[in-house]
């Protein structure tokens, strides 16, 4: 699959599109990508996913904290894998939201996607102010020689719906309802920053994850079966987001604590996946208390682990 910029977007080749945001790529998500790279080979079409970065709010309504599924890099290794010919990443800029309708169909998705056949739900608005709708791109359609497929209503539905409450079950530290609907593990990307060194000195050395997109949503403080791939090895361990209160620290930290890994892991890209929920992140009167309950969360994730993997 290619990733094309906005600098050499341009294909010869004529293509299936669909276009969204596609954060988090959840089961909904998949569904109409399934439906896309079909028509494509049922056709003989490229199959093409146009999305946006940054998110039309982040540049339109800049004060609005806007929290994602993905990262810009995770929505595109996680498309990748779904059997796309091509995925294009736009730039959403002030100039890109004031293209009219008209000069956006005929400059992007004719004139550089080679469009022949576009899938797309039934409530897509585009074009300045979001003015046109799919009536007004079924119309263009005729003009510019490309077919329009409407996604159902119901399908529309329920792509909105999961991404809804994908995001409230991970602010509610609710991670088997977020996987269900996602199609797989929850996962954070980061590198490994040098920590304070507590959990060391707890006999619990911990792998510090700095995730450094600030729109990426995290979920709920608490304590977390995780997983990552490590040197080609699936690897477990258990995983703190929180901010230590035990220690009275302020600052919010994901930190991972690997079993069966004795090894120096700072500076390395980490990809955890997030398994099943322990419990809530609490303040221990003592570092005994502290200890003997990370003891008792470790046997509780290998027997999650054993269970379920």
């Amino acid at each position: 699959m290619k990733s094309l910029d906005k600098n050499h977007i341009k294909t010869n080749t004529p293509s299936v599109i669909t276009i969204g945001t596609f954060d988090g790529v959840h089961v909904g998500h998949q569904k109409i990508i399934e439906r896309l790279v079909k028509t494509g080979h049922d056709k003989h079409l490229k199959s093409v996913v146009l999305t946006f970065f940054p998110h039309p709010r982040m540049v339109l309504q800049p004060d609005f904290k806007i929290q994602l599924l993905h990262t810009i890099d995770e929505r595109q290794k996680t498309l990748k894998e779904l059997g796309l010919d091509h995925l294009v990443i736009k730039e959403f800029t002030h100039d890109f939201a004031n293209l009219s309708a008209r000069d956006y169909v005929k400059k992007i998705l004719v004139d550089e996607l080679n469009a022949k056949h576009i899938i797309i739900g039934y409530d897509h608005h585009f074009g300045k102010n979001r003015t046109a709708n799919i009536n007004d791109l079924k119309a263009f359609g005729k003009e510019f020689d490309f077919i329009v497929e409407e996604i159902s209503a119901q399908d529309i539905k329920d792509v909105a719906v999961s991404s809804t409450k994908i995001r409230h079950a991970l602010v509610e530290g609710d991670i088997k309802t977020a996987n269900a609907y996602l199609g797989y593990p929850y996962f954070i990307t980061g590198n490994v920053i040098k920590g304070k060194g507590i959990g060391k000195t707890l006999k619990f050395p911990t792998a510090n994850i700095d995730v450094e997109k600030d729109y990426k949503l995290i979920p709920k403080n608490g304590v977390y079966v995780v997983s990552s791939r490590i040197e080609k090895q699936t690897v477990y361990g258990m995983m703190n987001i929180g901010t230590n209160p035990t220690f009275n620290e302020k600052k919010q930290s994901i930190e991972v604590h690997f079993f069966n890994i004795d090894e120096d892991l700072y500076n390395t890209a980490l990809k955890i996946n997030i398994l099943h929920r322990l419990r809530n992140e609490q303040k221990f009167e003592s570092i005994k208390e502290l200890t003997n309950q990370l003891n008792l969360d470790k046997k509780h994730a290998q027997e999650f682990i054993q269970k379920h993997e």
